[in-house]
């Protein structure tokens, strides 16, 4: 991999009350418009992180938690989330440092055995949020009459074929975490909400046989927050896909996790990395 140059770090200033300036780490947003849930995953990454490109990438990283624009917060949410989940279940992580070479965003170590993160969040560019449900139809399959769960199969086959570009360079164990947000990433501005029914069977299908085609991805964990799990129609199930399902009243919790292994990887996860992941579901 290429070398980084390490950036010199900065301080956050914020006015008090009585006139005087303190100076705040680096991780905290000046005016505190973090939630307490956010600020306790920040500190956990930050005691956890004690290099200095992680405490800079850190810090870059939650002003983005209160963006105006909803793609950056969920991009920011997804990556802070993915990291203290791996930090809680025994995972030694690291932040990359950014630069203009596309590289994974997490370096993370269970024991002397190294493995790649990326974390993305689909919330699609703001034009084509702002498009109708229809129009979008017919951009993505082209006519066909093909409903928004088999729409959103086929973003996310899309987002691996792009990241995998990104990480074709690794030789060690490269997994992509992949999180869907909300419903209305296809554009839905209506006040009615529209569920997307989704059946997981043939999202799984459809994730294995394009990895088999992606040697250098281990695996793509898939994390599907406002979705409607469509009733199975048969008892079978891929021996290389895990997957978690969550009532729709535990909100704080996706509602689907799905994670697929790549039958014909390059660099296959080890035993210990993949129970860690199948703990993180």
């Amino acid at each position: 991999m290429a070398r980084f140059r390490s950036r010199k770090t900065f301080k956050l200033v914020t006015h008090l009350r009585e006139g005087r300036q303190a100076p705040l780490p680096a991780w905290k947003r000046e005016e505190q418009g973090l939630s307490r849930d956010l600020e306790e995953r920040c500190s956990t990454v930050q005691q956890h992180c004690g290099d200095e490109a992680s405490h800079l990438r850190l810090g870059r990283l939650v002003p983005r938690l209160t963006h105006y624009d909803f793609g950056v917060r969920e991009s920011a949410l997804a990556e802070l989330e993915l990291a203290t989940q791996l930090i809680r279940v025994g995972a030694r992580v690291n932040f990359l440092p950014e630069s203009q070479a596309r590289t994974a965003d997490l370096e993370c170590y269970l024991g002397r055995e190294r493995f790649f993160v990326e974390a993305t969040a689909m919330v699609g560019s703001a034009e084509r949020r702002q498009l109708p449900v229809r129009g979008l139809a017919e951009i993505d399959v082209q006519g066909d009459e093909e409903d928004r769960g088999v729409i959103l199969i086929h973003r996310i086959l899309a987002r691996i074929r792009q990241k995998a570009k990104q990480l074709a360079d690794y030789c060690d164990p490269v997994v992509l975490c992949i999180s869907v947000p909300r419903a209305d990433l296809l554009g839905d501005k209506t006040s009615r909400h529209e569920e997307i029914w989704l059946d997981l069977k043939a999202l799984a299908g459809s994730v294995t046989v394009l990895l088999t085609t992606l040697r250098q991805l281990s695996a793509v964990m898939i994390a599907l927050w406002d979705v409607e799990p469509l009733p199975s129609k048969a008892g079978t199930r891929l021996a290389n896909v895990d997957l978690v399902e969550r009532p729709k009243r535990q909100r704080g919790y996706p509602r689907v996790r799905m994670f697929v292994q790549n039958p014909g990887v390059q660099s296959p996860l080890t035993a210990l990395q993949q129970e860690t992941f199948r703990q993180v579901l």
